[in-house]
């Protein structure tokens, strides 16, 4: 049976996943009512990651997606950029930003 803590840490490991130190929660409330949660957010990268393979054809440029700079804004709900469509946060990966 597979650890999922492992399979995180060995990911974290083989991709050069870097740690972010900040506190998702300090949002504000005239934009954001709900904070997402960790699936939410994943599901947002996954699909960022899943884009990028298709339209590449190679896994590790969709994996490089989780590194891109792209991820911050989607990671900052005070802005719309985690509330875009898929194909907007593709295309703005593509451009280099939004």
């Amino acid at each position: 049976m597979c650890n999922p803590l492992k399979v995180e840490e060995n990911w974290a490991y083989d991709y050069n996943f870097e740690n972010e130190d900040y506190e998702i929660t300090l949002v504000d409330k005239d934009f954001v009512t709900i904070v997402p949660t960790p699936l939410d957010m994943g599901a947002v990268h996954q699909r960022l990651i899943k884009d990028i393979m298709m339209s590449k054809g190679n896994y590790m440029d969709g994996i490089r997606g989780y590194n891109d700079d792209i991820s911050n804004p989607i990671g900052n709900y005070n802005c719309s950029t985690f509330y875009e469509p898929s194909y907007v946060i593709t295309r703005a990966f593509q451009n280099s930003g939004f």
